[in-house]
């Protein structure tokens, strides 16, 4: 039996939570996002407190059901943490791009990459994230909306993704790109 799962969500009091058909709506300082409720399971609202019930008994005969709802409460009760947390703070991911000559630019819901194509690669800025470049080789991405902003830093990051040689490509902030040794220096060594 999970344990986080039915732990009780506390709200913050610029955050208004409600639910209608299954979904529950989140809205707070930085914009208004939804959730659906799994099947199974059900969302209790009361006393600026939020409660996630697994509505399947636990009997021998519906085990394996329990189980998987089971599991399904404890990631339903992280996904509204993460979008209440999303509303009231927001997230922000950081990408690197490395090279020479490789840089961004943002032109109106658009960024720009030059990143050694043939050709500048456009990619579309959804209108619930923001991305802002600094120093022409950093670009920061911000939303309220967790899930948006992961999905579309690795759609940036799969442009060009780092390879393995030079180190050069599009990274997140911090991550460890492992540095293979070229055919010279292996020659090299003998």
């Amino acid at each position: 039996m999970g344990r986080l799962g039915k732990k009780f969500v506390e709200i913050p009091d610029k955050v208004k939570v409600s639910i209608k058909d299954g979904v529950i709506f989140i809205e707070g300082p930085k914009g208004k996002i939804a959730q659906r409720i799994f099947d199974n399971l059900q969302v209790v609202v009361q006393d600026k407190k939020i409660q996630v019930i697994n509505t399947i008994q636990e009997i021998p005969r519906f085990r394996r059901l329990f189980r998987k709802t089971d599991a399904l409460q404890g990631l339903l009760r992280t996904l509204i943490i993460n979008k209440i947390k999303g509303v009231t703070a927001g997230y922000e991911k950081i990408l690197e791009i490395h090279g020479v000559g490789f840089k961004a630019e943002v032109k109106g819901r658009k960024l720009i990459l030059n990143l050694g194509f043939t050709h500048p690669v456009e990619v579309d800025i959804p209108e619930a994230l923001t991305a802002q470049i600094e120093k022409n080789t950093v670009i920061k991405l911000s939303s309220y909306d967790k899930e948006l902003l992961g999905n579309y830093a690795a759609k940036i990051r799969d442009v060009f993704p780092p390879e393995s040689y030079k180190g050069k490509g599009i990274r997140y902030a911090g991550e460890y790109v492992r540095h293979k040794v070229g055919k010279a220096a292996v020659g090299a060594q003998k």
